[in-house]
């Protein structure tokens, strides 16, 4: 086929990524080859596209595809999780929209609104990852909640409770009353808000003296179990072992004392509260106080709160404020700022709250995973992450698995009426289990038993992810999970390394005996170019779909890729879209260059020079570009990537085999550039699939099969390296260089024919490049010389001065400023590199070969100071 003059990104992604699709490029089965894996991290399915999406598909899509040209048997499994907290909310809200309470209906008519939403709207953001370029296997589609994937979590429940690894208890948890469900800690999102300290005289009791407590929450006071004072505050020893009347319910609490407290905050008198403050618990339970829960599911006071039944917490903190000042025991109030938990899933402020939960217990588990990152079989990248990893698990706190909702897996324990409770996968089986407990059980029914109405948290169902998706739980011994597990790749967010990461590690040691991936590339976050991070809230993150239609997916690809090294937080802007979207202009623009050339059968080969140098150049960059991958350094591939195609394909080498204007091109040269367009087209492929299958199947490069696609070429491999051609030619690009420079300096026009002389000190043969010399630099003659040529302007490559006459265009004057401004810049050059050579302990710890380069900047400079001082000398006489 032939490419049309106005390429059209939007129709070219569509056909070729149905073409894909159709033809079964992105299909996987297991066969004789290597494997390589990536799973997926499963958005949610109440998710749309966002620009961490982006991010991380992006790179999962260059890694894959780079997989598929080296021919390896490449998988990327795609799926969705289906985000218990986030899910339940979107179906109450949108059954209130239709006049629905979610309490009038049963568990099982609720469940039916649920999947009804999600078959309507869960996959949505799978859609918008085709338009990426996403080459994901859409046959192996999971989904977190499926039955095979529901009977693994089942399973791994009572497999991890008959190890005694989970345990029901009261624990102080994360607390969303929205929601009305514990939550984990990665789904509380810490944010700074303005609040008020009020400053409350609680009286002592039998004197009249009172001790005044600072706290941001006045509405828990009810709930006071003591008041604590550091043991060395010499303002409060004379209250030691005395007590205090809470004031408004007049209870009495005793003063205690306790190291914890920190003297110089607030009044150095801490109120404690057991119920509702994860470390006031912690100091109730050291010294035995009693725990008053104050608070209903749904953050409003209950009965025990004694005033202000019924309110909720907010508007109850404001009314206590005003009963505090009528009674006389309120002091002052001062603005404070403090960090404050929001839940991630409603945004409602998250209450500490003690609450009956079921836990995992991870210490055990924990060992394994925390060895194979310390001992490097599955590798963090960046490695600066492995600290964070390490304290982490070295400090692992058991899992709060049990979830308040209705819209995820069921836990499969099953109560008896007298309050015990055994484990089974179904009622029948928990019947049988009941009846082995005791013989007064001998009688129960099925009717008897009424199961857990907890889900378990949505991470319990992820953590086995690596696993699932390949039917590891059903058929351990599967052709799928034995080919493609462990995987190869991980590619997700730091702020889940512990989350879900370092549980999959212990999910694959635990059910596997093995590390469930090798490598983890964990991402940065993306901000906006003023560093802040891009949320709704802020409007400042920009819809993914509407930058793919305006810069298109290869360019928006390149961009966010040019932007983000692995670990570190990028700074987005819409620019780096547009330098994507003019990249693929420019290989197309190449492209069209090719493609108006005639061809002569007859014509003698000139530029076989220029074909040397591109072909070791092209190796030299894939070397580049195999060691960036190497180590998990896209963002460098892909700019040595741009610049091998942007600077030596288009800007050098196309220039130096360019035929005169409507003049043909020998066969040879023009049968080299297509080979080395087909290996640019390969090396671009992963990071713009559009543009490059596009490109690809235009007749210039012959006739190809319906097979015969980009997706599938084999991807080049490093080939011989000419250094010396490389060198010589690098020069000649600086010869090129300084006579445009002059040109520039000296308005002199492109058309113009100058004269060049060289006097030579190096060992460089340029007879071989003075054609292409002539050629880029519009020069008519070029004289070898022994002397400086006076009246001239001059420059440097190498050793090798370089004279162009222009005793008609020089003013001396401007040229004496110019070389004076050149030599102020050399000598400050020189210094630096002086002071670096002179440092003893430089030259002690840097690698030769970076001496032997300072070394060789030095030369350079000084060589250069010379020329220069000859010219003003010249200039002056």
């Amino acid at each position: 086929m032939s490419i049309s003059k106005t390429y059209q990104p939007q129709e070219a992604e569509a056909k070729w990524y149905n073409y894909w699709l159709t033809n079964g490029f992105f299909k996987s089965l297991p066969d004789e080859r290597e494997p390589y894996t990536i799973v997926i991290p499963p958005p949610n399915v109440t998710g749309v596209l966002h620009m961490g999406h982006m991010l991380n598909n992006t790179i999962q899509d260059v890694l894959i595809r780079r997989a598929r040209m080296q021919g390896k048997n490449a998988c990327w499994v795609p799926g969705t999780d289906h985000a218990s907290i986030a899910t339940e909310a979107k179906v109450v809200a949108l059954l209130k929209e239709q006049g629905i309470s979610k309490k009038d209906l049963t568990r099982d008519e609720f469940l039916k609104h649920a999947w009804v939403w999600k078959e309507k709207y869960g996959g949505i953001i799978l859609e918008q990852l085709k338009k990426l370029g996403a080459s994901c296997d859409w046959d192996r589609t999971r989904f977190t909640m499926e039955d095979d994937l529901s009977d693994a979590v089942i399973d791994t429940f009572i497999h991890l409770y008959k190890k005694g690894w989970i345990y029901r208890g009261v624990r102080m948890v994360n607390w969303d009353p929205q929601g009305k469900t514990a939550v984990s800690d990665e789904e509380v999102i810490r944010k700074e808000v303005n609040q008020k300290l009020y400053y409350i005289n609680y009286p002592v009791v039998g004197e009249e003296a009172h001790v005044t407590i600072a706290t941001t929450r006045p509405e828990t006071i009810m709930a006071d179990a003591a008041v604590f004072v550091n043991p060395n505050d010499e303002r409060y020893l004379h209250l030691h072992g005395k007590s205090v009347y809470i004031p408004l319910v007049n209870r009495e609490i005793p003063i205690k004392t306790d190291e914890y407290v920190t003297m110089d905050f607030g009044t150095g008198c801490l109120k404690v509260t057991p119920a509702h403050d994860l470390n006031d618990y912690e100091l109730g339970q050291k010294h035995g106080l009693q725990v008053i829960d104050i608070l209903n599911d749904d953050g409003s006071l209950n009965d025990l709160a004694q005033i202000l039944v019924g309110e909720d917490r907010f508007a109850a903190r404001k009314k206590i404020a005003v009963l505090l000042q009528e009674a006389g025991v309120l002091e002052k109030v001062e603005e404070y700022k403090s960090q404050v938990g929001f839940s991630e899933r409603t945004d409602a402020v998250i209450e500490p709250r003690l609450s009956m939960q079921w836990f995992c217990k991870m210490d055990q588990m924990a060992k394994p995973a925390l060895a194979d990152v310390l001992n490097g079989d599955v590798k963090l990248i960046p490695e600066k992450f492995v600290n964070t990893y390490r304290h982490w698990m070295e400090n692992v706190q058991d899992w709060c698995i049990s979830r308040q909702l209705w819209w995820g897996q069921r836990i499969p324990a099953w109560y008896l009426p007298n309050g015990k409770f055994v484990v089974a996968k179904t009622a029948e089986e928990a019947l049988e289990e009941a009846k082995q407990l005791s013989p007064d059980n001998a009688q129960l029914t099925i009717a008897d038993l009424r199961q857990e109405e907890d889900v378990v948290d949505t991470w319990f169902s992820s953590w086995l992810w690596p696993i699932s998706v390949f039917n590891g739980f059903k058929n351990p011994d599967g052709a799928d999970i034995n080919y493609y597990y462990p995987t190869n790749d991980l590619v997700t967010a730091p702020e889940i390394l512990f989350f879900w990461v370092a549980r999959m590690i212990m999910a694959g040691h635990e059910f596997r005996g093995q590390k469930p991936f090798t490598n983890v590339y964990l991402t940065g976050i993306v901000r906006d170019k003023l560093g802040r991070k891009m949320s709704k809230s802020l409007g400042n993150s920009p819809d993914p779909l509407a930058l793919i239609e305006k810069f298109s997916a290869d360019g928006v690809r390149v961009g966010i890729l040019l932007s983000s090294p692995a670990g570190n937080d990028l700074m987005f802007d819409d620019s780096y879209c547009e330098q994507g979207r003019n990249f693929a202009n420019k290989v197309l623009n190449a492209f069209r260059l090719l493609k108006g050339w005639e061809v002569d059968e007859s014509l003698e080969n000139t530029n076989q020079v220029a074909i040397d140098w591109f072909a070791s150049r092209f190796n030299e960059a894939l070397k580049e570009i195999e060691e960036n991958f190497s180590q998990y350094r896209l963002s460098e591939a892909l700019m040595a990537t741009y610049k091998l195609v942007w600077d030596d394909f288009c800007a050098w080498y196309l220039e130096m085999i360019k035929p005169a204007y409507q003049q043909p091109i020998d066969s040879a040269t023009y049968k080299a550039t297509i080979t080395f367009f087909e290996d640019v087209l390969k090396l671009l492929h992963p990071f713009m699939p559009f543009i490059t299958e596009e490109l690809w199947h235009d007749e210039i490069f012959g006739m190809r099969n319906e097979r015969d696609c980009c997706i599938v070429a084999k991807m080049p491999v490093v080939g011989q390296i000419n250094p010396q051609v490389l060198i010589e030619v690098e020069a000649v690009k600086q010869i090129i260089s300084g006579i445009r420079n002059i040109r520039n300096s000296k308005q002199i026009s492109p058309k113009e024919v100058l004269q060049l002389s060289l006097k030579a000190n190096s060992a460089v043969n340029y007879t071989a490049y003075l054609p292409m010399v002539i050629k880029l630099g519009n020069i008519g003659t070029i004289d070898f010389v022994n002397e400086q040529v006076s009246g001239a302007a001059s420059f440097m490559v190498l050793t090798d001065e370089f004279y162009i006459p222009l005793a008609e265009n020089i003013d001396p004057v401007a040229e004496t400023e110019r070389l004076q401004k050149e030599m102020e810049y050399l000598n400050g050059f020189l210094k630096s590199v002086n002071a670096k050579l002179g440092n003893e302990r430089f030259m002690q710890n840097a690698k030769p070969d970076i001496i032997e380069n300072e070394q060789k900047k030095r030369a350079d400079a000084e060589a250069k100071l010379k020329l220069i001082q000859d010219s003003l000398t010249a200039l002056a006489g």
